[in-house]
């Protein structure tokens, strides 16, 4: 099969046939760092913990391109229920299966093709590349590129422009860029009561009832009206929990878990200081623990849109549509330091499901895209 298959879908066969589930690498980064040192990329192993990442620059000078992305992928599932073994990487019909096939490994695979022409045909471009590989992106996230980031910034090297190989596109690739992301806070929140009989309610304190009009008031909450380019901030109550499992006890506390989605209209802070307003109104004895996913970020314009969107429309023939919609990805990590940054990858639509698949011809087309991106950026 391997003698019919371009380059860039050997290379991404050759990556999903390598079980790399959460948080292991199972040799990915290795395939990849030995190519990128052929290309004269100077490459630092960056272990964290169990969590394997890799940072590669050839080049000194800026500015600096860096492709970001990760090797780990998701659990499959029971194996059975896929119409082709999940990690044998099959190519049939023009379509390649298999776990990771546009989450990302299929991106992995045009990055590196894409930057070995590009280096072939023009050895001493302006600037530097750059690679930022984790295997940490699809689990907790603590050991990945967030560790890297405070190692490129430890040692002072910056980052210009990055483009996150995460699958942006929904109907054919390209169509759509991810030029920012919402941010995401978290909180696990216990509302005390009293435990009793049912029989007796003047002798407890019923959290769910009292949690009721206080979870209400959180959800009918208008947080803001979004922007440009955000929608408006989304509260939604993910898990709740109380209770004995007996229908004559009232339960002695509630545990609740929520999420917010927000634009760039709010912080953090004040998202956590309007909530527990929220909740204190309501008189509740309760303990809130808060996380932070990630903060809002955005990139609305700049040469590294412009580079998207130029290259989309020369490979592909057609307009890109910007949009900020979606779950939290890495680039949460790097927009921080000042950088630019696009996500631009294949096809969305079975990301994380059995029977995982792409177009076999759209990795080739995003290959050419990624060069062409180089080619507006890093030639004079």
């Amino acid at each position: 099969m391997s003698d019919t298959l371009s380059p860039t879908l050997q290379l991404a066969v050759e990556l999903i046939r390598r079980p790399s589930v959460t948080p292991h690498d199972a040799g990915c980064q290795k395939l990849l760092t030995e190519r990128l040192q052929k290309l004269d990329f100077k490459v630092t192993d960056l272990p964290f913990g169990e969590v394997e990442n890799f940072w590669a620059r050839r080049g000194t000078a800026g500015p600096l391109l860096v492709f970001a992305g990760h090797t780990d992928v998701v659990p499959t599932g029971p194996e059975e229920h896929w119409e082709h073994p999940p990690f044998e990487a099959a190519v049939i019909d023009g379509v390649l299966h298999g776990r990771g096939a546009a989450d990302m490994k299929g991106s992995l695979a045009a990055f590196m093709t894409a930057c070995e022409r590009f280096i072939t045909k023009h050895p001493n471009h302006k600037g530097s590349i750059g690679w930022l590989i984790t295997s940490d992106e699809e689990g907790h996230a603590v050991n990945g590129t967030v560790k890297v980031v405070e190692y490129l910034e430890s040692i002072n090297e910056k980052i210009d422009w990055c483009i996150v190989g995460e699958p942006s596109s929904t109907h054919t690739v390209g169509d759509v860029i991810k030029n920012g992301r919402r941010g995401s806070l978290g909180a696990n929140l216990k509302i005390k009561g009293i435990q009793g009989h049912v029989a007796y309610p003047h002798l407890a304190d019923n959290p769910i009832h009292r949690a009721a009009p206080a979870l209400h008031s959180l959800a009918s909450e208008h947080w803001d009206e979004g922007n440009e380019f955000f929608p408006a901030t989304s509260f939604q109550i993910s898990n709740i929990n109380g209770g004995t499992g007996a229908t004559n006890v009232i339960p002695g506390e509630l545990d609740v878990m929520f999420n917010l989605r927000f634009s760039t209209e709010l912080t953090a802070d004040i998202i956590k200081e309007r909530a527990e307003t929220i909740l204190n109104s309501h008189d509740l004895n309760y303990e809130i623990d808060w996380r932070l996913f990630g903060i809002p970020f955005l990139t609305s314009e700049g040469p590294l849109v412009e580079a998207a969107q130029k290259a989309i429309s020369q490979v592909r023939g057609i307009d890109t549509t910007l949009s900020t919609s979606g779950g939290t990805s890495d680039g949460r990590f790097i927009a921080p330091t000042g950088a630019q940054v696009v996500e631009l990858g294949p096809i969305n639509a079975t990301i994380h499901r059995v029977n995982e698949q792409v177009l076999a011809n759209e990795i080739d087309q995003l290959s050419d895209i990624y060069e062409t991106m180089m080619e507006y950026l890093l030639l004079d």
